[in-house]
């Protein structure tokens, strides 16, 4: 590792030891990163130090922030973090807010200033709120003045939190206040190291105790030069916009790194339901939209009332994409969807094809840049048609802040992202199940999304959830937990009528021996399944069972 930009050497005294990290690759010639690195003056400085900083970046319903304003208010902010607030390089800084620009801002100026962000999703409560503040030991949060109520109760919980900076507030020492002080308008970017972390992303909790995982300066950028650059492909006159938090790396790289990366703009807004989002599309002509599958399956019946024909790339994350939603969506706007798989410690997608060579049921090919495998148990290659684990690596990777599951996380130096996969001869990767979602029933194995897949085709059913449930005869069963539609009634006839449709999609064997009809299902606050939580439900109800 090359000499810190930090002062503060929390991160670099908490990253996982040499031989529990995975191996690092950079196989193109562009991802060889000099050694002094700060990230934002790439993604931002640098667009307007050749000209082109009347270029629109920040689009929002309030203003539209060019490159060079954004840059000047960016500068401000940074000045406010080490000026007023204190803050030492290296130091990690909370950030609250919604998507909008002062939460832009905020992430820009604390890793400008040689700060490491950790945004934080504006539905987490007190208790959620904690948990990172006291692994990261965060001394300094800033924070939207609407979401003080939690962030206050999570400071009274934790006595790492020393300070809250507000913004859009009537204190007087509001950040915007602040940042309005003569001479503030200027600031060098820190001089970090390329291997100094600049962001920790805790994972959303899918599997239980959140995980912090912490990047560089240069993954920052190796994500757009790799993913954006090849798979993606923006131009300069591209508008982003989507559904996701700035909190979650999946929505970072959609709003703020790709687009920058490539001079582009971003829309953003607070409130993005599939309504909001694909008006939003209407409104502000975004050509490329990130949002997760459930989006695209809302909205379609209700594409006649939005106008989204200045759409040209439509990418999909966060949970697998059913075949049905693909093919729906092709057939009723003509874009396909571009699927991808990414994880928080991988920082974003690397197992991703570009809408002319997107395939209906498929999550694409590697991202150039990174390598993929199937492998089996033992960590051996498989060839293609087999399923297995996936196994992958490349210029990002997995390094948990002081947490043992890094060991499990990484493995012979392949990042081990938890999901079994297909791959064909062509290259092409088919998600098959989370690895711990694979339900083993009197010896067969069928995969939880695959049936979940088949219900969601059955126009009764809105959302559902497959897991395995405790069964004495069989080992496991098949269960499902469906919501309805409105105008459908969750009773015994309904059970059998959706048992006898997955019979027809997929093979017999798999259909849900179980259906319990629930209002709503467990998330994250990103919208992802909680399937942990699921199976704790089926545990609980299967045990009531047998004590009766």
């Amino acid at each position: 590792m090359t000499r810190s930009g930090h002062v503060d050497s929390f991160t670099r005294d908490h990253l996982p030891p040499r031989e529990e990290m995975p191996d690092f690759r950079f196989a193109q010639a562009d991802l060889n990163y000099p050694e002094r690195l700060n990230c934002v003056a790439e993604l931002l400085d640098r667009w307007v130090a050749v000209g082109k900083g009347d270029q629109p970046c920040l689009i929002t319903p309030g203003e539209t922030l060019t490159y060079a304003s954004l840059q000047e208010r960016v500068n401000r902010l940074a000045n406010v973090l080490t000026r007023d607030l204190g803050l030492a390089t290296g130091n990690r800084v909370l950030l609250r807010g919604p998507n909008n620009a002062m939460m832009a801002t905020a992430w820009l100026a604390v890793i400008k200033a040689g700060g490491v962000t950790v945004a934080t999703m504006p539905l987490l409560r007190a208790k959620e709120l904690a948990y990172p503040i006291r692994k990261a030991k965060i001394a300094l949060a800033l924070c939207d003045a609407r979401l003080s109520e939690d962030l206050e109760k999570a400071k009274e919980q934790s006595s790492d939190l020393e300070r809250i900076a507000y913004w859009g507030g009537d204190r007087a020492d509001d950040l915007t206040k602040l940042m309005s002080k003569p001479g503030y308008e200027r600031f060098e970017a820190a001089d970090t190291a390329a291997d100094d972390v600049c962001l920790i992303a805790f994972t959303s909790g899918t599997t239980g105790e959140p995980k912090g995982t912490m990047h560089f300066h240069r993954d920052m950028l190796a994500t757009c030069d790799t993913y954006g650059r090849n798979v993606l492909r923006p131009v300069a006159s591209d508008r982003f916009i989507g559904s996701a938090p700035l909190a979650f790396t999946y929505g970072l790289g959609g709003h703020l790194l790709f687009p920058m990366r490539a001079g582009a703009s971003s829309i953003l807004i607070e409130r993005a339901t599939p309504d909001e989002l694909f008006g939003a599309v209407a409104a502000y002509r975004a050509t490329i939209c990130f949002t997760a599958p459930t989006a695209y399956r809302v909205i379609l019946p209700k594409l006649a009332s939005h106008n989204i024909s200045s759409l040209k790339k439509c990418v999909s994350a966060g949970e697998t994409l059913p075949k049905a939603t693909f093919e729906a969506w092709h057939k009723a706007t003509g874009l396909r969807i571009m699927d991808g798989l990414g994880s928080t410690e991988m920082l974003h997608i690397f197992i991703g094809s570009a809408d002319d060579e997107a395939n209906a049921g498929a999550t694409g090919r590697v991202v150039p840049g990174y390598e993929a495998r199937v492998v089996d148990d033992a960590g051996r290659e498989l060839p293609p048609g087999t399923v297995g684990r996936l196994a992958v690596r490349g210029p990002t990777g997995c390094r948990y802040l002081a947490d043992a599951r890094q060991r499990k996380y990484v493995e012979s130096g392949w990042n081990m992202p938890g999901d079994t996969y297909m791959m064909d001869t062509a290259g092409y990767f088919y998600y098959q199940a989370r690895s711990d979602d694979m339900i083993i029933s009197a010896g067969y194995n069928i995969a939880g999304p695959e049936v979940e897949a088949a219900l969601l085709t059955h126009p009764a059913v809105a959302e559902c959830g497959v897991v395995g449930a405790p069964d004495q005869d069989r080992g496991m069963i098949v269960k499902a937990y469906v919501v309805l539609r409105p105008d459908r009634t969750g009773d015994a006839a309904l059970t059998k009528l959706l048992q006898d449709y997955v019979k027809e999609q997929i093979a017999p064997f798999k259909y849900p021996r179980a259906i319990e009809y629930v209002t709503e299902l467990p998330k994250t606050p990103t919208g992802k399944l909680q399937r942990f939580e699921l199976r704790r439900m089926a545990a609980a109800s299967a045990g009531q069972k047998l004590a009766s």
